[in-house]
């Protein structure tokens, strides 16, 4: 018996999934009762709270509904004006506003530091302060009753346009607590401790306005480095702003004019500190020599921030201007390249002059070397859109092309290549193997012929397609040899579509091709 059961141990110290041979004991009925009552009082409190998460949640929700009653007439106003919903990303009266809303920020943000440290509030300046404060709140509060809850948002790859669905992302945001917050009337307190701008402070709160202005203001720009560098200058102004704040209080702190460091008491307390913030912060010299351990300590910080804030934005202007100019930087360098390989290999001037005149003309015509880099990062649908807009009209007017699918022209505006000829240029020469077709995108191409090539036939302007025929002719008697020499007519932007490219596309569209066919006899 003992070692049966010695055989049982071994087998489950080495199966830690083996079960004991020790019998389960039974369970008591004073046991059973416990748990029982356990159980129910477990549920008792998951009711009670449940009642009242669902007692909160109807209040908020009654409360919101007594909200939107109350607003009801102003919204269905502004209905007919901004409509139900707002696109976010594309509609500029919404950027319009925002750029609003940032004014008032930025006015709070430079006028409540400014009037918390320097002595601004005189009896004869407050009225203005305070109509210029109310006008400010009142921008922010229509921004969060009528803008912010008409913002379309995306759930699950679907564009949200439903105006209850809307108010309720908005209300359930962080965003939406921050501008309840910054719209809390802390003014109030003006009646018990005087106008003091600390009371204003929550107004700054306001911040994701302007970095979502700044986003929406770039995307549609057509150069947005020049916000990025107005931005840029925004934030080295401001830094320089709060330093004066800074040293004004320091010297309030200190005393006025009591040492030569601190502010003199003299001319315009703002120009003077600003001008203390400029000179230390960007570390130029020239100032007065701190004397206390109070002045020495602030100078110092004062140069430790300058050098850290300073180079940081230097090095953001840098990469701005960097990001600006990449396309120029690249296309130098492309040229550089090419230049220096060919002063390598001892290419002639005049092939030499040829292509430096190639690389400036394609960089001023069209701002890149190359088209097809730009396009092949965008999804085919982008593309096509691209490729219609600009191209497609031109193609319906070309008689080959008429009586062909719109279909099939818009994938041969997919598989088509710009390339540009310079004056003189030969584009195909007769008895050449016909490997491409092409049209004329712009300029224009003679075809020539006679001794020295002297004689011009005729001249073909932009919308005409020329290297169809052998493009198109089997090549079984030769057909497909080229039948004249063309040459650029000044300079000539083409499109250039090759055969098996076509022949790729025809394969879709038989109907398509026999009409081809027939016009390419």
């Amino acid at each position: 018996r003992m070692r049966e059961r010695l055989e049982l141990y071994k087998e489950k110290v080495a199966d830690q999934y083996a079960s004991s041979p020790e019998i389960t004991p039974p369970v008591t009925e004073q046991k059973k009762k416990e748990e029982e009552e356990k159980k129910k009082a477990e549920g008792k409190e998951e009711k009670k709270e449940e009642e009242k998460k669902d007692m909160k949640t109807q209040m908020v929700e009654k409360f919101w509904s007594t909200v939107d009653m109350v607003l009801k007439p102003v919204e269905d106003s502004m209905d007919s004006v901004l409509g139900a919903t707002i696109d976010p990303f594309t509609d500029r009266r919404y950027i319009g506003w925002l750029s609003l809303v940032t004014l008032a920020f930025n006015y709070n943000t430079w006028f409540i530091t400014a009037r918390l440290c320097f002595p601004y509030h005189t009896e004869d300046a407050i009225p203005y302060w305070f109509a210029l404060d109310l006008l400010a709140d009142l921008i922010y509060l229509i921004d969060s009753v009528l803008f912010q809850s008409r913002k379309q948002f995306v759930k699950g790859g679907d564009i949200i346009k439903d105006r209850a669905m809307t108010k309720k992302n908005y209300r359930d945001s962080e965003r939406f607590k921050l501008d309840m917050i910054s719209l809390i009337p802390f003014d109030l307190l003006y009646f018990q401790f005087g106008f003091k701008s600390i009371f204003r402070a929550n107004r700054l709160l306001k911040a994701d306005t302007f970095f979502e202005f700044s986003d929406r203001l770039e995307s549609i720009m057509a150069k947005a480095y020049i916000w990025r560098v107005i931005r840029t200058i925004g934030y080295l102004l401001f830094m320089l702003h709060i330093n004066a704040c800074i040293y004004y209080v320091a010297s309030d702190f200190q005393g006025i004019g009591k040492t030569k460091w601190v502010y003199s008491g003299l001319g315009s307390a703002y120009l003077r500190c600003y001008y203390f913030a400029v000179r230390s912060l960007i570390n130029i010299g020239g100032l007065n020599e701190p004397h206390t351990v109070f002045e020495i300590s602030f100078q110092m910080t004062n140069f430790f921030t300058g050098v850290f804030v300073f180079s940081s934005l230097i090095g953001q202007m840098r990469d701005v201007i960097g990001a600006a100019t990449a396309g120029q930087t690249y296309f130098r360098a492309s040229m550089d390249n090419t230049v220096a390989y060919m002063v390598t290999n001892r290419i002639p001037s005049l092939v030499q002059n040829r292509v430096r005149t190639w690389y400036t003309y394609t960089w001023d015509a069209q701002g890149m070397l190359d088209e097809s880099e730009l396009l092949d990062k965008m999804p085919l649908v982008m593309k096509t859109a691209i490729a219609v807009d600009i191209n497609l009209a031109t193609f319906q007017k070309i008689d080959l092309f008429k009586g062909c699918d719109q279909q099939m022209l818009v994938d041969m505006l997919l598989r088509l290549k710009s390339i540009i000829y310079l004056p003189g240029d030969f584009v195909v020469k007769k008895g050449d193997i016909g490997k491409e077709m092409y049209i004329i995108k712009s300029g224009a191409v003679q075809v020539v012929g006679g001794p020295d090539n002297s004689i011009v036939f005729v001249t073909l302007k932009a919308g005409c397609v020329f290297g169809e025929i052998s493009l198109l002719q089997s090549s079984k008697d030769g057909g497909n040899r080229r039948t004249a020499n063309v040459k650029a007519y000044g300079f000539a932007n083409l499109f250039v579509l090759e055969k098996k490219d076509l022949f790729d596309i025809l394969v879709h569209y038989p109907e398509s091709q026999k009409v081809l066919a027939r016009k390419g006899r």
